[in-house]
């Protein structure tokens, strides 16, 4: 099982709190990266600023503007939020300071969990508290591409006797999938699905676990969806 210190970029950029809000956009730009960790002297994250902390900046004339009666109706702590993030100057200031950190043993599964959840875009890794890198939703997209290029098949390895008995297995292995109306044809490497599908998500539910099998070349699928004799289910 991969966990954090597998995939996690190691050259982390770092800022102090003092760091003015120009330099944080020159390192965003420079470094081709969408945001920097905040940490102290000893390395322990105090927050994080990203290109969206930066987006509204009354520099540019981005920042948000709202007609007098949206300001009265609006509450006083978004307004203020709004004006500190387009006025102030210091990575303090701009930063967003609850940041979710994980440790280096964090399964990748679990990483995925926050960052979906959080709807947030990465995750510091942490040891002993201290900063030692980041996980970011591209980091676990590199780690899939890496893992499938590793576990192609070479040619000629997968046979259909092979490919049925794992297909047949997997369909066995998932609650949602009903076999008492499917049949099953591999030929040459292509899987042909023929008869009933509860449901359209359940066709295409079928179609990607037969893709997923190594050595499958290509998944034909004639599933009726469609209704059955009433208790057929």
């Amino acid at each position: 099982m991969l966990v954090a210190r597998d995939v996690m970029t190691k050259d982390v950029c770092t800022i102090g709190p003092q760091a003015g809000v120009e330099e944080i956009a020159r390192l965003l730009v420079d470094r081709g990266i969408s945001a920097v960790v905040v940490v102290d002297d000893d390395r322990k994250v105090m927050g994080l600023v990203s290109e969206g902390d930066l987006m509204r900046r009354c520099e540019t004339g981005t920042e948000r503007k709202r007609s007098k009666w949206r300001e009265i109706i609006a509450e006083n702590d978004a307004l203020a939020r709004e004006y500190r993030l387009s006025h102030a100057l210091k990575a303090h200031s701009v930063m967003s300071r609850h940041v979710v950190c994980v440790d280096e043993d964090t399964s990748l599964g679990r990483i995925a969990d926050i960052l979906e959840t959080k709807r947030i875009k990465r995750v510091p890794v942490t040891r002993q508290g201290r900063l030692v890198g980041i996980v970011s939703r591209r980091d676990l997209i590199k780690a899939f591409a890496a893992k499938a290029a590793s576990s192609a098949p070479t040619p000629g390895e997968a046979d259909d006797a092979r490919l049925r008995d794992a297909l047949s297995r997997s369909i066995g292995e998932q609650p949602w999938a009903e076999t008492i109306y499917l049949q099953t044809v591999v030929n040459d490497g292509v899987v042909d699905f023929y008869g009933f599908a509860r449901s359209e998500e359940h066709r295409r539910a079928l179609v990607a676990l037969a893709e997923a099998i190594p050595g499958v070349k290509q998944v034909r699928c004639d599933l009726r969806i469609g209704s059955l004799p009433y208790g057929a289910w």
